[in-house]
């Protein structure tokens, strides 16, 4: 008789043993829910941003880190500590770039006041060879103002605004913007009427295509979009590791500007494929960033031959 009840026990515990197992092993509904709010709420955080870095052929090159930080102040200080070699934000770095700011530059102030920031540095920013004194510049120029509603940067070392680069004697403007240039490739015949056009062409890094911006200085007096369209639908490039994926054969037919907005007419060649009338991506954003850079407007519009084909909002290409 105790025999029967002492195995009775027994398995009533190992019952009851058996039950909590299984509950901590299946979660509850609740506690599930908890989790997949907890997993929603941390990708909430995490967004990507534009910065300027140099590409395996030190060219500064477009691409795209992961952020934290939305307001103006905490993202461009994300972004400049982004391109300073060996900085706190490294590991943000994509394989195929490095960062371009001499090791151990520190920001010393930052502030943002209706379109344009003004950043302090330590005096380690200039401590670099000649070459990178200006793409220095160029890199933290295009980068901030990739940043919605900044226009124009103000440079400081150890609180005196930077107006010369003490190696090459180049000297800056007090307020950067991208008319600055950036990536230079010079063709002057004289001092007069010199223009400046930024143009963006295609790289790749493991069959990851990125983009290049080049500003041509010259004493070229066209319109801008025809010397955009010139380079671009050239097939001869300047340096081989840049391409464009527009057709020799584009012509641009007319352009017409409308308070904000950019419409561009071309023939037939711009087409990819004819039957679905369909423009390359890489097409599209090379003439819309490049337009981004030389013109005050929002929107670019696609016709070709007359007919409406594509539109492009400005603020979303970079």
């Amino acid at each position: 008789m105790l025999k029967k009840i002492y195995i009775k026990k027994l398995t009533l515990c190992a019952i009851v043993l058996f039950a909590i197992f299984l509950i901590y092993l299946i979660p509850n509904k609740e506690d599930k829910l908890k989790y997949n709010e907890e997993i929603e709420y941390v990708n909430s955080n995490v967004f990507t941003s534009t910065i300027y870095l140099l590409d395996a052929n030190n060219l500064l090159a477009s691409t795209k880190i992961i952020t934290k930080q939305t307001s103006i102040k905490e993202k461009a200080n994300e972004l400049i500590e982004s391109l300073i070699i060996d900085g706190p934000m490294q590991d943000n770095i994509p394989n195929g770039f490095k960062p371009i700011i001499p090791a151990n530059t520190k920001i010393l102030d930052l502030k943002y006041n209706d379109g344009t920031i003004k950043i302090n540095f330590s005096n380690d920013l200039m401590n670099t060879d000649i070459s990178k004194e200006e793409k220095i510049i160029e890199a933290i120029t295009y980068t901030l103002t990739s940043i919605d509603n900044i226009k124009y940067v103000i440079i400081y070392v150890e609180g005196e605004i930077l107006t010369k680069l003490p190696k090459s004697k180049i000297n800056l403007p007090s307020t950067l913007d991208r008319s600055f240039g950036i990536n230079k490739e010079y063709n002057i015949d004289n001092t007069n009427n010199i223009e400046k056009t930024t143009i963006y062409y295609i790289s790749e890094f493991n069959s990851n295509k990125y983009y290049i911006p080049v500003t041509k200085v010259n004493n070229d007096s066209r319109e801008k979009i025809e010397i955009i369209i010139d380079e671009l639908s050239s097939s001869n490039l300047y340096k081989t590791n840049l391409m464009s994926y527009l057709n020799n054969n584009t012509k641009l037919l007319s352009v017409n500007q409308n308070n904000d907005e950019l419409v561009l007419n071309f023939n037939n060649a711009i087409f990819n494929n004819i039957s679905t009338k369909e423009i390359l991506e890489e097409v599209i954003y090379t003439i819309s960033m490049s337009i981004n850079d030389n013109y005050n407007v929002n929107t670019v519009v696609f016709n070709v031959e007359d007919e409406k084909i594509y539109k492009s909002v400005l603020k979303t290409i970079e």
